[in-house]
């Protein structure tokens, strides 16, 4: 055993754990959470005001409840899996019922103090789910029709409900992640090969129910689809934000215009630019230098969760890091797509950047498990 060994192990227990902490991974989060506040900062007109300060306050608690969930056992997590996919499904269906209606939407749950979003929550413990299952399921069933069947009618369950809220990009965001568990588990191949077959069929019959009486999608959802394929067909109208975006993305240049002066944003052109378009803020004022150390940032964490996932002795700890991972890449490769037109609008928000109370929180706790399966994997 070497010194270094001989004196962590000397340090009682409780602050052993905080050593055992992925800082690096800890400090890249805050510094993503630091170009945020930048942002909303910027976007307030140089104020704190309405933004800056809540979500200051937000990322705060965040932070502490990431490092409490970390020095939880990562067995506590695993054994509580299936008992909060239970609760969040359950929480779905309470907001069908009696959920509150924003920009047309039915997707919150009023809690007096804060806005909770049940489908946020979701994105984790699904992953939770999963993870637990394929860590009980032997290997060798894994490829299994019927052992394949269950982890599907947990993906879609939850998806059906997102679905009618309506939130399509979240249910994108439920299937691609639940997808990807199920392939870092092990399911054979031809599997997602039969799905993406089915995915085309489905895309085709999506587009023949449009007008008809059967039609699968809202008539929003099909003008967002209809102004991503061509979005110059209603430049002031549904074509009227990604035009916008594009028109500040490309006058940021190499290094941008300067903090607090881009145009675009100053003069309100860009829509929701404190939440889903706060790339195309950062991007106009900081340029292509701005944006590629936001996604080199992003890029990081990524990696250092793949490591954490790779050292994990165990199945269900490498299982969530990597589900929670994927989950994170989705959520910023889904945004910056979407901000830059080369995927519709679906209001997926960029992770620590966009203003949010409960994306932010929740992000956290997942991340919180990420950290608790590093702090107790076996050393």
């Amino acid at each position: 055993m070497s010194y270094l060994e001989y004196s962590v192990k000397s340090v009682p227990t409780g602050l052993r754990k905080i050593l055992y902490v992925n800082w690096p991974l800890a400090v890249l989060l805050s510094a993503v959470a630091c170009v945020g506040f930048l942002m909303l900062y910027s976007v307030a007109g140089g104020s704190v005001e309405p933004w800056m300060d809540p979500q200051m306050k937000r990322y705060g608690v965040g932070f502490a409840l990431m490092l409490a969930v970390a020095m939880v056992p990562i067995w506590f997590w695993r054994n509580i899996a299936g008992l909060a996919y239970v609760i969040s499904l359950a929480l779905l269906i309470a907001v069908e019922l009696f959920g509150t209606v924003g920009m047309g939407a039915q997707r919150w749950i009023d809690l007096g103090f804060m806005r909770l979003q049940p489908s946020e929550l979701m994105k984790i413990t699904l992953v939770m789910a999963l993870a637990a299952y394929y860590d009980w399921l032997p290997m060798q069933k894994t490829s299994r029709p019927l052992w394949v069947m269950i982890p599907v009618i947990l993906i879609l369950l939850p998806v059906y409900l997102v679905l009618i809220q309506p939130d399509l990009g979240t249910s994108i965001l439920l299937i691609t992640a639940g997808g990807g568990i199920m392939f870092l588990a092990g399911v054979h191949w031809a599997y997602f090969a039969a799905v993406i077959a089915a995915g085309i069929g489905l895309v085709t019959t999506v587009f023949q129910s449009r007008g008809t009486d059967w039609q699968l999608l809202a008539n929003y959802q099909f003008r967002r689809i209809d102004t991503f394929l061509d979005p110059s067909q209603d430049p002031l109208g549904a074509g009227y934000h990604i035009t916008q975006s594009k028109i500040a993305l490309g006058s940021g240049g190499w290094t941008g215009r300067g903090f607090m002066q881009g145009t675009q944003s100053r003069l309100n052109f860009l829509p929701e630019k404190h939440t889903d378009f706060i790339f195309t803020t950062l991007a106009e004022e900081f340029g292509f230098v701005g944006a590629i150390s936001l996604l080199g940032l992003y890029a990081l964490i990524i990696v250092f969760c793949i490591s954490t996932a790779i050292t994990n002795r165990d199945r269900f700890s490498s299982l969530l890091t990597l589900g929670i991972a994927a989950t994170f890449f989705l959520f910023f490769a889904v945004n910056m797509s979407m901000v830059m037109g080369l995927a519709p609008v679906v209001g997926v928000p960029l992770p620590l950047v966009s203003y949010g109370g409960s994306a932010m929180l929740i992000l956290m706790l997942g991340f919180g498990m990420v950290q608790s399966a590093h702090v107790h994997k076996p050393r």
